[in-house]
């Protein structure tokens, strides 16, 4: 066979011919390319994310700040004659009611003053009236009486000023509270405006923040106020003061909430965290690892339209806890993606899984 294959070549190249025709023949179809639409990719090449159905649900809105807890009231009393610390009426710490005297000044020459400005007192109001008799029978003129009179007011006024340099030696509370700090001691020599002492009204507490402008809005005086401390104790409060204007450095507000102290508990210089409900509105929880940026750099969430594609929403949180974050901002029922989402952009069609329902 070998030789009869050897002494006809051209029958090796007329085999050669059969099999090609014959794998030709029986090749695969090929599909045209018209018949895919360019906007369709195959089933087989869409991403694939999971979603889950969810629904808003009402919730009540809450700014949450930290605050710092001062006592209602503190005032530094100052010296306002120059005079010697004779002696302390009362001791730091204590608990004082209004008017009661905490600390006593030297008098010196004072009392003397005094007696000698209401002896001056008298003596023009005499000569006041002997002068008045005087006019009615023509006998001084009306500028005598004037003069005399200009007198009589400046010695009232001297009168006056020696009366306060007197009171001044004697310090009194102006409001009740604790004697909390004492600045001086018995025999220091004190100038005007030296401070002796400090008192502080703990009977109610001022718990202050600073609320961004794009918070304020909502806030009004009146609202109640959860005050929490870090203990996790809790104080009810109220909304008692919003600045008229921001602060031009932080470019947010102050606020102020009033606090009843009735056991004098000691919390003014702790922090304390405030929760302020702003009114009710509809929102969605969900995790905050479904939160994501987009090119702008907005905080939002990717969810699937019924047309299978990739939208993307920017939102408002509300609120965030253990539970998870509560945000505003999405349609009212929304296919969330839950698993995928860092995969696929806003447009991009998907092949969608249900994995669960939403409330």
């Amino acid at each position: 066979m070998l030789t009869f294959i050897r002494q006809r070549p051209w029958i090796i190249a007329v085999l050669l011919s059969l099999v090609l025709l014959v794998w030709l023949l029986s090749g695969p179809r090929h599909v045209a390319l018209d018949s895919v639409e360019p906007d369709q990719p195959p089933v087989s090449e869409l991403a694939r994310v999971e979603v889950r159905w969810l629904q808003a649900q009402p919730m009540q809105r809450q700014l949450t700040v930290q605050g710092q807890i001062e006592a209602w009231r503190r005032v530094e009393l100052r010296a306002q004659v120059s005079a010697t610390v004779r002696r302390l009426d009362q001791d730091k710490g204590q608990q004082v009611a209004e008017g009661q005297l905490l600390l006593t000044l030297s008098e010196d020459e004072r009392p003397a003053q005094l007696a000698r400005s209401e002896a001056d007192v008298r003596q023009r109001e005499n000569d006041l009236t002997a002068a008045q008799r005087l006019l009615e029978r023509k006998l001084i003129s009306a500028n005598e009486l004037v003069r005399l009179e200009s007198e009589l007011a400046k010695a009232r006024a001297d009168l006056q000023t020696a009366r306060l340099q007197l009171a001044h030696t004697r310090i009194h509370a102006p409001f009740a509270g604790v004697y909390d700090q004492r600045l001086v001691e018995p025999g220091d020599f004190v100038q005007p405006g030296q401070s002796l002492l400090t008192l502080v009204d703990t009977s109610r507490l001022k718990v202050s923040a600073q609320v961004a402008q794009q918070q304020v809005e909502p806030l009004q005086v009146g609202q109640p106020v959860t005050v929490e401390l870090l203990d996790g104790r809790q104080l009810s409060g109220t909304l008692h003061f919003i600045a008229a204007a921001a602060d031009p450095g932080s470019r947010s507000f102050r606020i102020e909430v009033a606090v009843d102290n009735p056991e004098g508990l000691r919390l003014a210089g702790a922090s304390a965290t405030l929760r302020i409900a702003t009114g009710e509105t509809l929102a969605h929880q969900l995790s905050p690892a479904l939160l994501s940026l987009d090119a702008q750099g907005r905080q939002g969430v990717k969810w699937v339209n019924e047309a299978q594609r990739v939208e993307f929403t920017p939102i408002q949180l509300l609120s965030a806890d253990h539970s998870g974050a509560w945000v505003s901002g999405l349609p009212e029922r929304v296919a969330l993606i839950t698993v995928g989402q860092g995969f696929v952009e806003p447009g991009q069609q998907v092949e969608v899984h249900l994995t669960g329902a939403g409330n």
